[in-house]
């Protein structure tokens, strides 16, 4: 398997494979558990931040490709993959917004047509009641240490130290909590 590394002037294809700090997106199998596992949540997270479902998928694909190119970078005393991926979609969302902002009038053929048509422009309220009965349906699964954690650090977008010193507890015990809830979640 082969793992990309950048170079300060051209990206270089490594013969051998990442090593000890290798994220596991290089292989097939890898690359296909974190598509399996990881690909809603950054959808979600892309979607929520940037207002826009082709934008989210776009930053989705460029997160997840940044990934590939920098596999033997990742270091899993710092954090897992999926803490990883997030600060990778960050980054993206942060870059997208930026161009955007650089270029506001920015748009394609593509989405005049969408543009036009201002029926599609917002979901129905409809949709978004139903997303929300949902959620509040699938929260109401879970315990109340494990609820509480995922609403402030998944709905919203809290950092898991900040939750931590509100709550009285250790970081660590917030992440853990998080990633059974979101387990469970999976699950239902």
């Amino acid at each position: 398997m082969t793992c990309v590394r950048l170079d300060s002037v051209r990206m270089v294809r490594r013969s051998t494979s990442c090593g000890a700090h290798c994220a596991g997106l290089c292989t097939d199998a890898g690359l296909a558990a974190v598509l399996a596992t990881d690909r809603a949540l950054l959808h979600w997270r892309a979607l929520r931040a940037l207002g826009d479902s082709g934008l989210a998928e776009q930053a989705v694909q460029e997160s997840l490709l940044r990934a590939w190119r920098s596999c033997a970078f990742f270091d899993s005393a710092k954090g897992s993959v999926r803490t990883w991926l997030l600060a990778i979609l960050r980054n993206v969302i942060i870059d997208t917004v930026r161009a955007r902002a650089a270029r506001p009038g920015d748009t394609g053929w593509d989405e005049v047509g969408e543009l036009s048509d201002l029926r599609y422009a917002h979901p129905d309220f409809s949709d978004g009641l139903v997303d929300g009965l949902l959620v509040a349906e699938l929260l109401a699964r879970l315990p109340g240490p494990q609820r509480e954690a995922v609403v402030e650090v998944i709905l919203r977008d809290r950092a898991y130290q900040e939750v931590a010193d509100d709550i009285g507890v250790p970081v660590g015990t917030v992440k853990t909590r998080v990633h059974y809830a979101l387990r469970s979640l999976r699950g239902a």
